[in-house]
């Protein structure tokens, strides 16, 4: 087994909070920026996409967040199911809603 499997599993056990695996996804420079700020949501906790894209500086930039997130190589590791529509609602992931809001349960961001 791998590390990244061995901390996956971990992860899904729910014994794991946080990847420690070296990290370099390909992607342009907005696209970097945006996984970085991924990785600053903390395990069972979801920000807006709106909120994401404040926190990067670009005020009006929740699609142009959400267009990055679409675009993340290693979803999980990288937690974009972590972002939200505004009101809260699931949307946008590319593994499919279902996932999405079984990653939120596992991690007790979701009742």
């Amino acid at each position: 087994m791998t590390e990244t499997q061995k901390q996956l599993a971990e992860y899904f056990a729910g014994t794991r909070r946080a990847f420690e695996l070296p990290l370099d996804p390909a992607g342009t420079e907005f696209q970097q920026r945006a996984w970085r700020a991924l990785l600053e949501i903390p395990y069972g906790e979801t920000r807006t996409y709106a909120e994401q894209a404040q926190r990067l500086g670009i005020p009006n930039g929740a699609r142009a967040v959400g267009s990055a997130n679409a675009r993340n190589p290693i979803p999980i590791v990288i937690p974009c199911h972590r972002l939200v529509g505004a009101s809260g609602e699931l949307t946008g992931y590319a593994g499919g809603l279902e996932v999405k809001e079984h990653l939120l349960r596992l991690e007790g961001a979701l009742a």
